[in-house]
């Protein structure tokens, strides 16, 4: 056997396998002994079948799967044994000539690497960024507590519509007359509330129940009737107003904070309040943190300048892919792939140089985390622990999930220890320039 290596473009070489008979002869043997005893040929019995018709019928095909293998796998010892760092993968090169498996028993196979460029990053105090916090204002406060509150409160009724009031109506079509609808104003748009606010009970209008309640499901269960049953129905309905109901805030005292905090941490007015901000505090330095990884990850890769293979990672996207994606789609994001891949290659580099791990306990964690935060979208703010840790076993097992979650860690053990290289200012922005400056990242 023989290996040359040829270097094309910068960080981009062939590799040319040559294998020859006594490469590859044991292989083929062993694969053409196994499809003689899996052989079933009419007039032999199994295991019988003579080799000579084994191998007019399966040779060719089992001598160019062995010969490839064998040049393929040598490839990879060959660049395990020199330590050549090699991105994405070992493609098959453009320069590949063609083979005569019936006659010929030496093969060159010609293969193609994008090699690793080395990382040469001295980081210091002097490399500086900002870390820019969201400053809590009024209506950020005021907007939690009430949702926070709203868990808690309870519908009273009221004289007249305001703002996000339930509605109970009358409905009637001439054909049809519903008693005790459902009208929830929470669910609308402003623009959909504004026929209701300002009305009391006893208000009718015309409405389009096809647009009042523009789910199948719901329309079906409002008028008592099945899905499969809408088509005919007259949509126009005369809406009569019978009950507006409001929701009211518990009041803040020791019935509440028993019931919002059974473990019995907070237990004042003052110290609510508090909590509310902290709570704020921690959703807004989630979205710190994401701007910032953001940043360090584009200040990273620019004063890096690693000198990727491009050309070759483009043939290897498109040969992975196996012509789900023609050049021109690769070409189209190409650039944001390669800060996304070399954002990548670098987290990889910090990993192992600065000898980062993710532990299974961390793991789980993060798991249970985003089960609680898929439980309170479904109304359930407090979910048992060992309900969680259930669920957080279920995401880790789920391959790709798990994945994602062990890859979201690294990346937060990354971003902390470059954090802790170089000089961070934490500077307190407004929300509305927050969202200017993550937009235009």
């Amino acid at each position: 056997m023989k290996i040359v290596r040829e270097q094309r473009e910068e960080n981009n070489s062939l590799l040319r396998v040559t294998v020859g008979e006594e490469d590859y002869r044991e292989a083929v043997e062993k694969s053409l002994r196994d499809y003689r005893r899996k052989a079933n040929i009419p007039g032999f019995r199994p295991g019988m079948v003579p080799m000579g018709i084994i191998k007019k019928m399966y040779g060719k095909g089992v001598l160019a799967e062995q010969a490839y293998r064998t040049a393929s796998n040598s490839a990879f010892e060959y660049l395990q044994k020199e330590n050549i760092d090699y991105l994405g993968d070992v493609i098959p090169s453009e320069e590949q000539g063609d083979f005569d498996f019936e006659n010929g028993t030496e093969f060159e196979f010609v293969f193609e690497i994008g090699e690793a460029p080395e990382i040469k990053l001295d980081l210091s105090e002097k490399d500086k960024l900002t870390y820019n916090a969201i400053k809590i204002d009024e209506k950020m406060h005021g907007d939690y507590r009430s949702n926070f509150l709203r868990r808690f409160g309870r519908l009273v009724d009221a004289e007249e519509v305001t703002s996000d009031e339930a509605l109970s109506v009358t409905l009637d079509n001439g054909e049809m007359n519903i008693a005790d609808a459902y009208v929830g104003l929470i669910s609308m748009s402003e623009e959909e509330r504004k026929p209701f606010i300002g009305q009391k009970v006893g208000y009718k209008t015309t409405v389009n129940v096809n647009e009042l309640y523009k789910n199948p499901s719901q329309r079906a269960a409002v008028l008592q009737v099945k899905e499969n049953e809408l088509e005919g129905i007259n949509p126009e309905f005369t809406l009569e107003i019978t009950k507006i109901r409001k929701f009211a805030e518990p009041e803040i005292n020791e019935e509440f904070f028993k019931m919002a905090f059974p473990a019995g941490d907070v237990t004042t007015a003052e110290a609510f309040e508090q909590f509310i901000d902290a709570q704020i505090g921690a959703e807004l330095r989630r979205e710190s943190d994401y701007l910032f990884t953001l940043q360090l990850r584009d200040y990273l890769v620019k004063k890096a300048d690693l000198k990727m293979p491009a050309a070759f990672l483009k043939r290897w996207l498109y040969t992975i892919n196996e012509g789900k994606f023609s050049m021109e789609d690769i070409e189209k994001d190409f650039d944001q792939f390669l800060k996304m891949f070399t954002w990548n290659y670098l987290q990889k580099h910090f990993i192992k140089q600065d000898n980062l791990t993710v532990t299974k306990e961390e793991a789980q964690a993060e798991a249970k985390a985003l089960a609680a935060a898929q439980f309170a979208q479904y109304g359930m703010p407090a979910a048992p622990d060992d309900m969680l840790a259930g669920y957080a076993e279920k995401i880790l097992a789920e391959k790709e999930q798990g994945q994602k979650i062990y890859e979201k860690l690294y990346e937060v053990k990354v971003v902390e220890d470059v954090k802790s290289k170089i000089k961070v200012t934490e500077k307190a922005i407004s929300a509305d320039d927050f969202a200017k400056m993550a937009k235009e990242l």
